[in-house]
C-alpha cells in the first residue's frame, strides 16, 4: 500500500523557495553521482603523479564505493532519528573535506584514506537529501515532479562523469578533487539558507539502535569490500568465501538484534514489502549493468580501439545527455498515468535492448550504428527508470521511514555497481589472452554480464504488469483552503 501523505508537507506547489531547496539536494546528488565515473578517468595521471601501484589504484574509486555503500543503510536511518537537514549538512562538509584532502594528498594512503571518508560523508548526504524531498512536497504530482528533475541530476551525474573528469584531468588530476570540493562548499552555504528547519524528531539519538547500527554497517562494509576484491584474489578463494561467510553471520546477528531492540534500526516488517524488494533488486540490476558496460567498453575504446579517454568520455556522454533532457519531462507524467513500476519495467526493457545491441563488437564496430544507438537506449533507460525507482521506494513505506527507504535504494545502487564490475573484470580476465582475437573474446563475454543484469531486473519487475493502475483521485479542499490558494 501506497504511504499516506504526509501531514507537514512544506511545499504544496514549485515555488520559488522550493525550486532553491530542490538544487542544492541536486547539487549534492549529483557529486556523489559522478564522482566515481569522473575519478576513474584520472587515474592513469594519478599514478603517475603519485608513484602508485596498478593494484594499489584501484583502491581511489574501491575507497570511495567501500565508504559509500558500507554506511548508507546507517546514514538512511540517522537521517530520520537526527533531523534530516542536519545530517544532509554535516555530510556535505565531511565530503568537501575528504574531496579537498584527496586533492592536496601527497601521497597514496592520504589520498585513499580521504576517498573512503568521502564515501562516508556521500552515505549520509544521499539518503537525507531523498528523505527531505519525500517528507517536504506533498505526495502526487508535486513530489514526483520535484523526484524526477533530483533523480535526473544522479542519472546525469553518473552518466557524464567521464566527460567532466576527462576535461578537469586535463587541467590538473588535482582539480578532479578540488573542483567536488568547491561544489559541495557551495551546497552547503545555499543549504544554510534554503533547506527549511523542520521539528525534530521524537525520540532521536537516544532511540538510535548502536548494536544493530555497528553490525550492519560491518556487514555492508565487508561485502562491498569483498566483493570489488573478488576479482583479484579469485571468486573461490579462501579470502572471498571466508569473507561471505563472516557477513552471513553478521547478517544474521543484526536480524537477531532488531527483533529483541524496541527501536531498531531497521524494521524487519519492512523488507516484506514486494514493492520494496523489487525497488531493491531493480536498483541494482539498472546500475550495475550499466557500470558492467561503461568498464567493458572503455576497454574496448581505450585500449583495443586506441581511442583517448576524452573521445571515450565523449561517446557515452549521450547516456547523460538523454537522462538530462528526458527525465524531468517523461518519467512524472508516465508515472502519473501508468503507475511507477511499469515505468521502470518500461526503463529496463530499454536496457535489456541496448545491452543486447552490444553484444557483438568487432575490431571495426560503427559508432553510429551499433554504440550511438545503444547509449540512447541506456540514457532512456535511466529516464524511465532511476528516478521512479526511488518513488517506488518512497511509496513502499511510511513517512517515518523515508530516510531508511532512502538508504536501502541507494545501498542497492552501489551493491549492483559493485557486483557488476567485479564479475564483468573476472569474466574479462578469465577469457582475455595477448593476441587481439583473444583480447576482443574476452571482451565480448564480459558484456554478456550487464545483459544478465538487466534481464534479472526486468523478470523482477514483471508482476507490475498484473496490477491495476490506481485512476487519479479528485481532491476536494476545504472552502477555507481553497480561498487560500
Amino acid at each position: 500500500m501506497p504511504a499516506p501523505p504526509p501531514t507537514n508537507a512544506i511545499f504544496t506547489a514549485m515555488t520559488p523557495r522550493a525550486y532553491g531547496m530542490l538544487a542544492v539536494l541536486c547539487g549534492a546528488l549529483f557529486l556523489d553521482a559522478l564522482d566515481v565515473s569522473m575519478k576513474g578517468v584520472a587515474l592513469p595521471a594519478i599514478g603517475t603523479s603519485l608513484d602508485i601501484s596498478t593494484s594499489t589504484l584501484q583502491w581511489v574509486i574501491t575507497g570511495y564505493v567501500v565508504g559509500f555503500g558500507g554506511f548508507l543503510l546507517l546514514g538512511g536511518r540517522a537521517a530520520d532519528l537526527l533531523g534530516r537537514r542536519t545530517v544532509l549538512l554535516v555530510s556535505l562538509m565531511v565530503f568537501v573535506i575528504g574531496s579537498a584532502v584527496g586533492g592536496a594528498a601527497p601521497n597514496g594512503e592520504v589520498l585513499i584514506a580521504a576517498r573512503f571518508v568521502t564515501g562516508v560523508g556521500a552515505a549520509f548526504s544521499a539518503p537525507a537529501g531523498f528523505s527531505i524531498i519525500t517528507t517536504s512536497f506533498a505526495e502526487g504530482h508535486i513530489r514526483n515532479k520535484a523526484l524526477a528533475i533530483f533523480t535526473a541530476t544522479g542519472a546525469t551525474g553518473m552518466a557524464c562523469g567521464m566527460v567532466i573528469g576527462g576535461l578537469l584531468t586535463d587541467l590538473d588530476w588535482r582539480w578532479v578533487f578540488l573542483a567536488p570540493a568547491a561544489v559541495g562548499l557551495a551546497a552547503f552555504l545555499a543549504g544554510l539558507a534554503l533547506i527549511p528547519r523542520s521539528p525534530r524528531p521524537e525520540g532521536g539519538a537516544k532511540d538510535f539502535d548502536i548494536a544493530g547500527a555497528v553490525t550492519i554497517t560491518t556487514t555492508m562494509v565487508l561485502v562491498v569490500f569483498t566483493l570489488v576484491q573478488a576479482p583479484e584474489v579469485g571468486w573461490a578463494s579462501a579470502r572471498t568465501l571466508g569473507s561471505l561467510v563472516v557477513a552471513a553471520l553478521l547478517l544474521a546477528g543484526f536480524t537477531a538484534i532488531e527483533r529483541r531492540v524496541d527501536k531498531p534500526l531497521v524494521r524487519l516488517s519492512m523488507l516484506r514489502s514486494p514493492a520494496l524488494v523489487r525497488a531493491n533488486i531493480a536498483a541494482m540490476s539498472l546500475i550495475g549493468a550499466w557500470i558492467g558496460v561503461l568498464f567493458t567498453m572503455t576497454l574496448y575504446l581505450q585500449e583495443y580501439r586506441g581511442w583517448s579517454a576524452m573521445e571515450t568520455g565523449f561517446a557515452v556522454s549521450p547516456v547523460g545527455l538523454v537522462a538530462a533532457v528526458l527525465s524531468t519531462r517523461i518519467a512524472a507524467p508516465l508515472v502519473g498515468r501508468f503507475g511507477v513500476e511499469r515505468v521502470v519495467l518500461a526503463g529496463l526493457t530499454s536496457a535489456v535492448l541496448a545491452y543486447a545491441l552490444l553484444q557483438f563488437p568487432t575490431a571495426d564496430s560503427s559508432y553510429a550504428a551499433l554504440m550511438l544507438p545503444a547509449f540512447l537506449l541506456i540514457g532512456l533507460g535511466f529516464s524511465l527508470a532511476y528516478g521512479p525507482l526511488t518513488m517506488a521506494a518512497a511509496d513502499s513505506v511510511a513517512v517515518q521511514d523515508q530516510g531508511l527507504a532512502g538508504g536501502l535504494v541507494n545501498t542497492s545502487f552501489q551493491i549492483g555497481p559493485a557486483l557488476g564490475l567485479s564479475v564483468a573484470t573476472a569474466v574479462n580476465a578469465a577469457n582475455t589472452g595477448p593476441a587481439p582475437s583473444e583480447v576482443l573474446y574476452g571482451l565480448r563475454l564480459a558484456l554478456v554480464v550487464p545483459l544478465i543484469f538487466a534481464v534479472l531486473g526486468v523478470l523482477a519487475m514483471l508482476p507490475a504488469l498484473r496490477r491495476r493502475v490506481a485512476p487519479p483521485v479528485a481532491v476536494t479542499l476545504p472552502k477555507e483552503e481553497a480561498a487560500r490558494g
